[in-house]
């Protein structure tokens, strides 16, 4: 039997966040890091307990880097287009990342470790901020986002047998909710009809873990 192929640029589109957008002083590396060092109260969109693991196995704990490359004065997010063939989340856009290996000390390793296994991304260049709250996937992976400032210049070279492409998006596209599109659909063996978040920008389409996981940082941005 063939396995059925789901389109999410066909979803359907509910509604569109239209929320304010995070200030451009507030997309800067220092603020950034003040941000992390002394942050608000605010309540996380997602995490765990907010999707259902429906892979049928225990969750098996990730981590990824949300990679913030500092470029004069503005921000770009470094993400992945994954290859079509692999088991979870294929042809999906992503933050480089993978599963928590046992001689990982912790989050922070992971990440690190599959960015440079992943896009060839040195740990020298990364400088860690902090941290989001875990998320849990349908796919069932715990993940736990790593944030980090990307100081170039820096060289890049993608696994291939993982990665696709690696391009870069402005925050200032990403932390503005006018581009946050609310959609739903029926998924392919799963109950039920789901809605998720998705950041279209140009050709590249945005959605699932990923663009949860960036609407979390987008309330932690904007939180008073």
């Amino acid at each position: 039997m063939s396995k059925i192929v789901f389109d999410p640029k066909q979803a359907q589109i509910d509604a569109l966040a239209n929320e304010p957008a995070v200030p451009l002083a507030r997309l800067a590396p220092d603020w950034l890091r003040r941000r992390f060092v002394e942050p608000v109260i605010w309540t996380p969109e997602f995490g765990v307990g907010a999707e259902m693991n429906l892979s049928g196995r225990p969750s098996t704990p990730a981590a990824v880097l949300v990679p913030l490359v500092v470029r004069n004065d503005e921000l770009s997010l470094l993400l992945t287009l994954r290859t079509a063939h692999l088991h979870d989340h294929a042809g999906q856009i992503s933050f480089p990342g993978g599963r928590v290996d046992p001689e990982d000390s912790d989050a922070i390793a992971t990440a690190l470790r599959e960015t440079e296994e992943e896009i060839g991304l040195a740990r020298r260049h990364i400088e860690v901020i902090g941290s989001l709250p875990d998320y849990q996937t349908g796919t069932g992976f715990i993940v736990s986002p790593v944030v980090g400032l990307v100081h170039p210049p820096f060289e890049l070279a993608a696994d291939a047998f993982e990665v696709a492409e690696i391009f870069e998006v402005p925050m200032r596209h990403l932390m503005n909710g006018a581009n946050h599109e609310l959609r739903s659909a029926e998924f392919p063996n799963r109950p039920g009809r789901r809605s998720f978040y998705a950041m279209p920008y140009h050709d590249y389409f945005i959605w699932g873990a990923t663009a949860a996981m960036l609407r979390n940082l987008y309330h932690f941005l904007r939180a008073e």
